[in-house]
């Protein structure tokens, strides 16, 4: 099982340069950076861990330009986003970013997606909330026809186009890795029906392996082979290393932690950890 960091990438923090390249000095397989493009100052939508919104949430810098400067300076680190809101996004302008952002990392990125939990942040870039999820299918569909056909075309609601040409394509064949943040059952369809993997959060899931037996039984079901898929744990509690165990035993692809974000706090925490990584590699 590998084992990964996750960080709100706030200007106030630690640069996401000098922590990836400590992370992989270190052994560690993944670092992974969340979005918020705004926080509506209405705040209408209410915070899903409870008020009042934390304060990273508005001081994330753009995940993208981020994980540039962190593939700049590594060479073998997995580089993701956990999650891009892809409903915020125009789907071929995106479909550009990631294309670029994995061709100049050499293959190593994995796109994260969600829909999102605010509505106000979601309408601003014209989506209705109601249909952000089929917003972010069809712009995952299109991306993916992007990535791999010389003449793309799509036909949507959200993402509608016929006949373009876009390079770069992905360095790697097919395009980076789709997987689905969620922790509610429908995300396992969605899942199934175009992502490559499955993010569930420790502190959503009341019970994580019934919920991976059934996604194996979908993809089954479905025609595709649940070997295929990877399932990667943002896990909140994990200090103590027992919990990080259980995932292992539980078959979970990959784990990854919430860092600290001051920059030397963050340096203890990953030398705190070390030791894992030969342990569950």
């Amino acid at each position: 099982m590998d084992l990964g960091f996750f960080s709100y990438n706030v200007d106030y923090g630690a640069r996401p340069d000098d922590l990836a390249e400590a992370i992989e000095a270190r052994g560690f397989e993944s670092f992974w950076v969340g979005e918020h493009t705004h926080i509506p100052a209405s705040r209408l939508t209410p915070y899903p861990g409870g008020e009042p919104l934390p304060k990273p949430y508005y001081h994330m810098a753009d995940p993208f330009v981020s994980l540039m400067a962190a593939a700049s300076v590594t060479t073998t680190l997995t580089l993701g986003t956990g999650i891009c809101l892809v409903p915020q996004h125009d789907p071929i302008t995106l479909a550009k970013t990631v294309a670029t952002l994995d061709y100049l990392s050499r293959g190593r990125f994995i796109l994260g997606v969600g829909a999102g939990w605010n509505r106000d942040e979601c309408e601003n870039h014209g989506v209705p909330f109601a249909k952000r999820w089929k917003a972010l299918r069809e712009r995952s569909e299109a991306m993916r026809a992007i990535w791999t056909e010389p003449e793309a075309s799509y036909a949507g609601e959200f993402a509608n186009f016929e006949r373009i040409i876009s390079y770069p394509k992905p360095a790697r064949p097919g395009g980076p890795p789709i997987i689905i943040g969620g922790a509610l059952p429908q995300t396992l369809d969605r899942v199934v029906r175009y992502a490559d993997g499955w993010i569930p959060i420790d502190v959503l899931v009341d019970d994580l392996p019934p919920m991976m037996r059934s996604l194996k039984e979908k993809m089954t079901a479905a025609g595709r082979d649940p070997a295929s898929l990877t399932i990667s744990v943002f896990a909140f509690d994990a200090r103590n290393d027992d919990v990080i165990r259980r995932y292992r035993e539980m078959g979970v692809d990959r784990v990854v932690m919430i860092m600290p974000r001051r920059l030397d706090d963050a340096l203890r925490w990953f030398d705190q950890k070390q030791p894992l990584v030969a342990e569950l590699a």
